[in-house]
């Protein structure tokens, strides 16, 4: 970061912290009081603000809304071991919004701007943060268009903002997963690779089908063949099979994951092998037939590190091993807590310290 930016600052009238129940936190149900918000206006970025959560005017006609220009992406602060607030991975997520941004046709922006506004409202809201075991205080920079004028184009205006919202556990139990087989989430050459709002929106339909069937995600599959595996809803996915680790390689279609890379490493420094390329339905079952798989999980910013525990596919059920058995999964998880919770040396550099 190269310049310090001026943020003005307008704090809330009534803070609510003193109404929430942070024993009992549901995931992106809560917002903290204030959030940052900045404007793209005439090539540059301006008009940088700390205000009171709520409302923003917009006009029904802002492009964002008919042409679908918006990203965003999730990231977490932690109330440190040392009472210390660290950010995991910002640079990570930083890297990732402007890979969205130039995939959507919209502006990037200037590391100081995201680095910084994240700071502000982080340092404005730190009593937000949780302390509980598995929580966090939730981050959501987004940027979407806002001219006001009908005609498919790339805007050329923009706002760009931060919410925070303090959270637990985005899964509270193993995942019943669906492969899904006819529907797609992604396909060669488009956008599944940004983290944009129309990949989600797609999803939702299959994805309410899945649940009246008893199911809590969807495996999504390849577009042209359907019988590779992708990712999952709200999460990249990993299998044990033969005590490594096999995940589907990213591309076009597969969201690069912060926390999918940061298992990777963490796994490697733990000498376990692992290998990203195409898995097929067909090696999955085979695996969970034979007890070559032994573990399954997704892996996100939300979902952190989640078990599945029953994968449907051809209207069968399949059962994996329970997960007190998943010696792979669960080390693995226990040494990134300890890391973002500032509970061991952090040499990776991975904590932005506040």
């Amino acid at each position: 970061m190269i310049d310090t930016l001026t943020i003005n600052t307008t704090l809330t009238s009534h803070s609510r912290l003193a109404e929430i129940d942070f024993d009992h936190l549901q995931f992106g149900k809560i917002f903290s009081d204030h959030m940052f918000m900045a404007d793209y206006e005439g090539g540059e970025w301006k008009n940088f603000q700390i205000l009171p959560y709520g409302p923003i005017p917009m006009s029904p006609a802002i492009s964002a809304l008919h042409y679908g220009q918006a990203i965003f992406e999730g990231m977490k602060a932690y109330r440190l071991h040392d009472g210390n607030i660290s950010v995991f991975r910002a640079d990570k997520n930083f890297e990732r919004f402007n890979i969205s941004a130039a995939r959507m046709a919209m502006p990037t922006i200037p590391e100081e701007i995201f680095m910084q506004g994240i700071a502000a409202l982080i340092q404005t809201d730190a009593a937000w943060i949780p302390t509980g075991e598995n929580t966090s205080l939730y981050l959501r920079p987004v940027m979407f268009a806002t001219d006001t004028s009908l005609g498919v184009r790339a805007s050329d205006t923009y706002k760009f903002v931060v919410l925070a919202t303090p959270a637990g556990p985005y899964y509270n139990k193993a995942l019943k997963v669906k492969i899904e087989t006819h529907f797609t989430r992604a396909n060669q050459g488009g956008v599944g690779y940004a983290k944009t709002a129309g990949n989600y929106a797609r999803s939702l339909h299959p994805f309410s089908e899945a649940q009246k069937e008893g199911f809590d995600q969807l495996i999504w599959t390849d577009a042209q063949t359907h019988q590779y595996v992708e990712e999952s809803g709200a999460a990249n996915l990993m299998f044990v099979i033969d005590g490594k680790i096999v995940t589907a390689a990213t591309g076009d279609t597969i969201l690069n994951g912060v926390t999918r890379r940061t298992i990777i490493e963490l796994a490697e420094k733990n000498g376990i092998v692992v290998e990203e390329r195409k898995v097929s339905i067909a090696e999955i079952i085979a695996g969970i037939q034979s007890g070559a798989l032994t573990e399954a999980f997704a892996v996100g910013t939300a979902a952190t590190v989640t078990q599945i525990g029953e994968i449907g596919y051809e209207q069968k059920l399949y059962t994996l091993n329970p997960v007190e058995n998943r010696t792979i999964s669960i080390k693995l998880a226990s040494q990134l807590n300890e890391i973002r919770y500032g509970l061991v040396p952090d040499e990776f550099g991975w904590n932005w310290i506040l």
